[in-house]
């Protein structure tokens, strides 16, 4: 075998391995929505595979992620084809690479003379298209050619206009994105809850459009910022600094920061003043977009397979510094999920000084394979959130030993627990410090065990004072006690007393919801109470036992196994049979032939918008004791929607299934004809 066949095998091998590596973390990022490697990684890989293919024209294959636009399309949505494909833009990563872009594109095109610019938002390419000026349909990207049809998810951002301005028929381009401070609450709830956390705004906004629920998306407050169409013919303008003009007087939201501009000069002082800026917007840009102004002109240019001939993007380049690991603190959060933080040198990052940042849970800091006195190279996950993105192994000290996970709370001492559905630690000792004034204050709320006048406040006054160590010390308060509180007189006293002791009657799902077991809400506690019909035969049942129940799946009747084979929870509820709490299931207040007789008895029944003479869950607790079924969203089962002021999605979807829609007047009379 001669030297040139040897080195042919080699480049080949060497081709595949980078090919599909970057299909390897394209999946992760475009399908998963969970990245593993920084932008700026994935970058340098794919420039050098354009390199390898360049050289060696004959190894590009039709999968090389060089020929495809973006991300495949997803099960579980319609397809949608883009008669215009939507394009990906070409990427330069120097003001250098940049201004040669330019140059030949004016050397190609001298009657160019001005070129928009924009900033690059770190979100998702959506497509929406207008029939007669109403929104009839919304699409991912996906592959350039097919995307999803994710139109009831658009329908929920609030900046998506479902009637334009004028009566035409319009298909509109632009991205979908996370607001800064939606993605960190939306992580900081994620972490709370045990789950894993989003990478960055551009995959949280992407796992929040990909939702078979439209609730869920709804819940996630996105926004849009519009800037293409894929005919111009009926806008009047000709240029894209115009077109920008013409989306915003249809009622689209577009970003007002784009500039006409002349030449390089004019680019590189808006790179500039958008770099020092990067940090003060409220939505994540990774970069910036210049397009050749000139509508008709951008057409005659015209597209490789791939991306714009007439447009770039300009790539900020990471900003990363290096700092010392000096520390893993691990805190308890208030639902028990144990968190580690890494403790680290000060240091300047973005604008901001960072000494600390989340490790999120055990499989991320085993993933990083981080070690106490490692010195680490830190970067903000979408410009926000301070990250370690990998350690420095030439400079880990010698005597460097892995990190071990601990298994005892650092709040309580009590053993850790990895419930199989979480990527959390979690602590579900019921008397752990740490948790006590949250868990009393869910003990204390209505649908718990509706402890009327027992707030935050006076709950952590109480703890203060030392007068609480968990929630059955509720019950041993006396008036003398309540009485040292501030703003406690003998009647506030009174009364918080007479709640606390009326609450040893309910039911038996009340003290069960009221216990914070995770995954249990108020309906499964009913469900279950109901089946097995007090504390000690559920107390003494098995995952099966539970999971056999309608409804109720593997993931509860774990918790609730786990959560009762932890010793102290077991005299907790020893506790509260000593003080008299009632641990039976009382049953349903509606009499058999009262229930039989409603008109919601057996309805699959939503309830949407604001009710004004009483509360969603007053309202649902009401109808389920009236034998109807209460379900967060509305689909062909549906029977009744009941609508109160501000109705949305849901309203649309009802009437599209052709369900029967009552107000809340309605809703009133019916209940009154009921009682």
């Amino acid at each position: 075998m001669s030297d040139k066949t040897i080195d042919e095998s080699k480049i080949k091998q060497e081709y595949e391995k980078l090919k599909n590596q970057l299909k390897l973390w394209s999946r992760q990022y475009y399908y998963e929505d969970q990245p593993s490697v920084e932008d700026s990684v994935y970058d340098q890989n794919y420039r050098s595979l354009q390199d390898l293919e360049y050289k060696y024209p004959n190894l590009i294959t039709s999968d090389s992620p060089t020929q495809n636009v973006g991300s495949r399309t997803l099960p579980g949505f319609d397809k949608v084809r883009h008669d215009v494909p939507m394009l990906s833009l070409g990427d330069v990563f120097s003001k250098e690479e940049l201004s040669n872009f330019m140059d030949n594109l004016n050397n190609n095109y001298p009657s160019i003379s001005e070129y928009n610019c924009e900033l690059k938002i770190d979100g998702l390419a959506i497509s929406l298209l207008y029939k007669n000026g109403n929104l009839v349909q919304g699409s991912t990207r996906g592959n350039g050619f097919m995307g999803e049809d994710i139109t009831e998810n658009l329908k929920t951002i609030k900046s998506i206009p479902h009637k334009l301005n004028r009566s035409i028929d319009i298909e509109v381009r632009g991205e979908c994105y996370m607001p800064k401070a939606s993605f960190v609450n939306l992580n900081k709830r994620r972490e709370h809850d045990g789950k894993s956390t989003f990478a960055n705004p551009r995959n949280a906004a992407a796992g929040s459009l990909r939702q078979l629920d439209s609730s869920v998306t709804a819940s996630r407050n996105l926004s849009t910022f519009m800037y293409n169409v894929a005919d111009y013919n009926d806008l009047k303008t000709n240029t894209q600094s115009g077109l920008l003009n013409e989306l915003n007087n249809l009622g689209f939201k577009i970003n007002p920061t784009y500039e006409v501009v002349k030449n390089m000069s004019d680019v590189d002082h808006y790179i500039d003043k958008y770099t020092d800026e990067r940090d003060e917007l409220s939505y994540g840009i990774d970069g910036i977009v210049i397009k050749e102004n000139n509508l008709s002109l951008q057409k005659d240019i015209g597209n490789t397979v791939k991306v714009p001939k007439w447009a770039i993007a300009f790539k900020f380049p990471p900003e990363e510094v290096e700092t010392k690991l000096n520390d893993i603190e691990w805190t308890v959060g208030r639902t028990g999920v144990v968190t580690p933080t890494a403790i680290m040198d000060t240091v300047k990052l973005a604008g901001t000084t960072v000494s600390k940042a989340s490790l999120h849970n055990p499989d991320y800091l085993n993933e990083k394979a981080i070690r106490i006195g490692d010195t680490v190279k830190l970067h903000k996950a979408g410009d926000i959130i301070p990250e370690i993105s990998e350690y420095i192994a030439s400079k880990r000290p010698s005597n460097s030993k892995p990190y071990e996970i601990p298994n005892k709370c650092p709040s309580c001492g009590d053993k850790l627990v990895h419930l199989d559905d979480e990527v959390a630690l979690r602590c579900i000792n019921p008397k752990c410090p740490a948790q006590l004034t949250e868990q009393i204050n869910h003990f204390a709320s209505r649908n718990a065990m509706n402890i009327d006048g027992l707030g935050p406040k006076i709950v952590q006054q109480l703890f203060d004072k030392g007068l609480l160590n968990d929630t059955a010390s509720l019950y041993n308060l006396n008036r003398e006690e309540l009485e040292t509180l501030d703003k406690f007189g003998t009647k506030s006293a009174t009364n918080l007393l007479t709640a606390i002791d009326n609450s040893r009657t309910n039911s038996m799902e009340r003290l069960l919801f009221g216990l914070g077991i995770r995954h249990v809400g108020s309906k499964a506690a009913k469900l279950i109470s109901e089946h097995f019909k007090n504390m000690d035969s559920l107390m003494s049942s098995n995952i099966d036992d539970i999971s056999s129940i309608d409804s109720i799946g593997n993931t509860i009747a774990q918790s609730i196994v786990t959560y009762f084979n932890n010793s102290e929870a077991r005299k907790l509820i020893d506790e509260f049979k000593s003080l008299g709490i009632n641990m039976n299931y009382n049953g349903n207040d509606i009499e058999p032939n009262v229930l039989q007789n409603s008109i919601f008895n057996n309805k699959t029944i939503v309830l949407t918008g604001k009710l004004s003479r009483m509360s969603r869950p007053k309202a649902s607790e009401w109808l389920e004791n009236h034998g109807a079924k209460v379900t967060g969203s509305v689909s062909k089962s549906t029977d009744i929607l009941i609508a109160g002021a501000d109705a949305g999605s849901k309203l649309s979807k009802a009437e599209k299934y052709d369900v029967s829609i009552w107000n809340e007047d309605q809703f009133i009379d019916e209940m009154n004809n009921n009682e």
